[in-house]
């Protein structure tokens, strides 16, 4: 399933850039096109997370993973077809950025709650790590298999990726059964929703972890202006693209490979502030450079950084929440990941489309920085967490006991 988003999200994004400096938009405003497709894929996981997380604790949660994959299934032969047909257009490809959005907020909560249940709790950072390797092959394998694809026929990307997300529907056939959640009769939808928005809320370890990622990311999201860089800045074309694309999942598909070997055990708080501060340094020096190779690097240093963030990030969500609000609060996370992702994208764009990329991307990386700064203060839970151990008091939930038994 990774293999196919990446794949076709890279594609749009080069379909979109391309399509609007064809049509005579200079790269600014080329540019704001790029910010309105991460707009687009985001406005529907704002409106819907709270729904979204909800979902996922009263429903089957592989169930909304095989529909909501269906959905993108859909996005993909629709963008084959019109791409082949020569009727791709930029209202095509915001209309498929609207409903990829809506597919990724409810798949988002769901998949992500499903993880503690399908492995015992001692190894669940393993087990995140490993998840995070699969994801980490789709985004390198997506953006080159995407990339190199498109030379050949500009159709066939969206093509492959048609036939990628059946094959995940079928995967998902073999998940069988998990627990769910008991449901609490005595309280309404709206009042669990809010019951999980404020257990975020008074939890500063996960508040500050999810809030630390939202902004970081939000003011240094590169990625966005891959196509401006990969056509005006570097001119290395669509084959170049896919390198820079490829060049931060590898850093990060490397750093989780190497956790899921030799888990982090200590200082996980500090490390995870530091992480992100290389983050932003990197992102700076990229969106400087005029080197290939150069850049390469420094995305392959954002990439490593940004996943040894996740690693530990993840981890303390995952470790500090009760099994009963897991899919609200992971409902609450992926909207922060949400919003640091595609939101940072239509950040970076319409900062691109005022200042010019080079100077939104510096300003993002500068940004990441002194976030890391105001929130080690903010938060000093941050700075003070040692390990993964949750409290004690989360160890003795039902639910907990539950999972612990089904495992």
């Amino acid at each position: 399933m990774t293999l196919a988003q990446y794949s076709m999200l890279l594609i749009i994004g080069w379909q979109t850039y391309n399509l609007a400096r064809d049509a005579g938009m200079s790269v600014p405003g080329a540019s704001g096109q790029l910010a309105l497709i991460g707009l687009f894929q985001f406005l529907p996981l704002f409106v819907l997370t709270p729904f979204v997380g909800l979902a996922a604790d009263r429903f089957d949660r592989r169930l909304i993973g095989r529909v909501t994959v269906a959905l993108q299934l859909v996005c993909a032969g629709l963008l084959a077809w019109a791409t082949y047909t020569d009727e791709i257009s930029l209202p095509w490809l915001f209309a498929v950025a609207v409903l990829l959005g809506i597919a990724r907020a409810f798949a988002g909560p769901a998949l992500s709650a499903l993880a503690p249940n399908l492995v015992p709790r001692a190894i669940l950072p393993n087990a995140i790590a490993l998840s995070s390797i699969a994801w980490q092959v789709g985004m390198i394998m997506g953006p080159a298999l995407g990339g190199y694809l498109y030379v050949i026929d500009p159709a066939l990307p969206y093509g492959v990726a048609t036939t990628l997300f059946a094959l995940s529907i079928i995967a998902l056939g073999f998940v069988g059964h998990v627990p769910q959640p008991p449901v609490r009769k005595d309280q309404r939808p709206i009042g669990q929703i809010v019951d999980g928005l404020r257990y975020v809320g008074h939890n500063k370890m996960v508040l500050g972890a999810i809030t630390l990622d939202l902004f970081a990311v939000f003011l240094a999201g590169a990625t966005a202006l891959f196509p401006v860089y990969a056509r005006d800045i570097l001119q290395v074309g669509a084959t170049g693209l896919s390198q820079l694309a490829m060049a931060p999942a590898i850093g990060a598909a490397l750093t989780a490979l190497f956790f899921s070997f030799r888990p982090l055990r200590t200082q996980v708080g500090p490390k995870m502030l530091w992480s992100v501060a290389l983050f932003g340094l990197a992102t700076i020096i990229f969106g400087l450079s005029r080197s290939m190779p150069l850049s390469l690097a420094m995305l392959f240093i954002v990439g490593a950084a940004d996943m040894f963030s996740v690693y530990i990030r993840q981890s303390l969500i995952q470790l500090h929440t009760p099994d009963d609000k897991r899919g609200r609060v992971s409902s609450v996370s992926l909207l922060t990941i949400g919003a640091s992702n595609e939101g940072g994208d239509a950040f970076s764009g319409f900062l691109a489309s005022v200042g010019g990329p080079v100077a939104a991307v510096v300003a993002g990386g500068i940004g990441a920085i002194a976030t890391v700064a105001l929130w080690s203060r903010l938060f000093p839970v941050l700075r003070t967490t040692r390990t993964f151990d949750p409290p004690d008091e989360l160890l003795d939930t039902e639910t907990d006991k539950i999972t612990r038994s089904a495992s």
